[in-house]
């Protein structure tokens, strides 16, 4: 396949984006060639470590191809959707278990689908380019692909900030929330990826690691408490309104062009999933309890029209007002019953 590159090299199964034009976009075809892939390398002893990189320098992966998904579910079909994000989930699920270690290089964008298979490996590392965020609410989706798992476990309520207004998160801010591992100048990147192929340890990328710059994120920690420390997207607006700061100006600015519906979901997501109960495949069960139904019930498809489409940065948004109502977000996030996202390997 020519979007993907995947060998084996040396101790290391190499799996490499090779479609930069498209900031290496995931196709579901992608990820089916990489859950092949790892499920071939569990159990080759001639395989030490796992290593995910991507060709070119704006992007790791800028996120899942979703015209795809535009295309069928405006005709009317929900199903490819849904086993899109049923297989890509159970990928990530994969990713986030497995028994050896999987390394991953995320430079520059890595965002939606990139961060579900390039943040659950056992080492994360991150570059002076690197910007990684969770846009999902600006499209009408949820944070998924097991993103909503790091946000409830981000420190105190920036969870819900980077959950509803899809920031951008430099390397330091990357590390503290939750997102990455190791700080290592992209300079550096290929000689370290030879000698991971030539010695398959992993363990010898903390001696080339340093302390990025300080977190934005660190320091921007009490206000963002402050403000989202609510039960659901209604006690959040109020506190930003009440704010009178400059970041709560801007804040709400950002909240406004983004779906009111997907953030409502997202918040109770993250109060939901909070807890010593939490595991990765229970995030990934309640995420695609919003995802199996966004296309036919979920703000999903006008997002990808206004946003991607027609590109008018105008979407109509259901409940423009903000003001979701409580069945609204239970309706979105009830359980699925016979539809219930899966782990059992076909």
């Amino acid at each position: 396949m020519s979007d993907i590159d995947i060998r084996i090299t040396g101790r290391a199964g190499r799996i490499t984006l090779t479609r930069p034009q498209a900031l290496n976009a995931l196709s579901y075809d992608m990820c089916m060639a990489i859950d092949v892939a790892l499920r071939n390398w569990r159990e080759d002893d001639a395989v030490d470590l796992v290593i995910l990189d991507a060709e070119g320098e704006k992007a790791f992966c800028a996120g899942g191809d979703i015209a795809e998904l535009y295309e069928t579910g405006t005709k009317g079909d929900f199903a490819y959707g849904q086993t899109f994000w049923k297989d890509e989930y159970r990928l990530n699920a994969m990713i986030f278990e497995y028994p050896k270690p999987v390394v991953s290089f995320l430079q520059g964008f890595t965002m939606g689908g990139g961060v579900g298979i390039g943040c659950h490996g056992s080492h994360r590392v991150v570059g002076e380019s690197s910007k990684i965020a969770m846009p999902e609410c600006s499209i009408g989706l949820v944070p998924d692909v097991g993103g909503s798992l790091m946000l409830a476990l981000a420190p105190g309520r920036l969870g819900e900030y980077l959950g509803t207004t899809g920031a951008r998160m430099g390397p330091a801010d990357a590390i503290y929330a939750g997102f990455a591992d190791l700080y290592i100048p992209q300079s550096k990147w290929s000689d370290l990826i030879e000698m991971l192929e030539a010695s398959g340890n992993a363990e010898l990328l903390s001696d080339h690691a340093e302390i990025p710059a300080n977190s934005e994120l660190e320091q921007a920690q009490k206000e963002i408490d402050q403000f989202f420390d609510g039960e659901t997207l209604g006690d959040i607006l109020t506190n930003l309104r009440n704010g009178k700061t400059e970041f709560a100006e801007k804040t709400l600015t950002t909240l406004s062009r983004t779906s009111p519906l997907s953030m409502a979901c997202a918040i109770e997501m993250l109060h939901r999933l909070r807890g010593p109960a939490l595991t990765m495949r229970k995030a990934l069960e309640l995420e695609y309890r919003f995802t199996h139904r966004a296309m036919e019930h979920g703000d999903f498809l006008e997002g990808i029209r206004a946003q991607i489409i027609d590109k008018d940065r105008n979407p109509k948004w259901q409940f423009a007002g903000m003001n979701v109502p409580a069945v609204s977000v239970s309706k979105m996030l009830q359980p699925l019953g016979a539809d219930t996202l899966s782990f059992e390997e076909e």
